[in-house]
């Protein structure tokens, strides 16, 4: 787990919420604040979408920030900042089985539960923390600090500045 303080803000929100940058992560939570505050739930809720549907887009258990995406950006435009916001994204299947193949581990796609990117604005700074979750306990970080490493290259391949803390 690490936690990166994005240096540019505007950069990442326009990356985030208006380009298809994240859109091939997957959504576990999103909670807006303005006006209101605006919680999503990312679980696709099981009979709104029929099996061919879910079968043709691929939908599974979360639903892809591409689909969210557009109502976030809704809830977040205009004159006025955010209040705050919490993005919790998930790296895809398939998406995990190519990083685990990159990363060079032993571990199988079945042991790994999920590589996470936890999305926090608030007070006029935002960061970025990473997580892992495993189906079982290790004491070796190695899959962790390969996730640490990735989404730092994924920010710097985009152009988003970083730092550290």
């Amino acid at each position: 787990m690490v936690s990166l303080k994005v240096e540019d803000i505007k950069t990442f929100t326009t990356q985030l919420f208006v380009r298809d940058t994240f859109d091939r992560f997957l959504v576990r939570d999103v909670k807006i604040v303005t006006y209101n505050t605006f919680s999503i739930d990312g679980h696709i809720k099981q009979g709104y979408f029929s099996e061919e549907e879910k079968e043709a887009q691929g939908f599974k258990e979360l639903s892809a920030w591409e689909m969210v995406r557009p109502v976030c950006f809704t809830l977040i435009k205009g004159k006025r900042l955010p209040g705050s916001f919490h993005i919790v994204l998930q790296l895809s299947q398939k998406d995990t089985i190519e990083f685990l193949g990159r990363a060079g581990t032993s571990l199988k796609e079945d042991q790994v539960k999920g590589l996470f990117v936890n999305i926090r604005y608030e007070n006029q700074n935002l960061h970025c923390v990473t997580g892992i979750l495993l189906n079982f306990f290790t004491m070796d970080k190695s899959l962790e600090n390969e996730w640490d490493k990735e989404f730092g290259e994924f920010l710097k391949k985009n152009e988003i500045p970083w730092s550290q803390e």
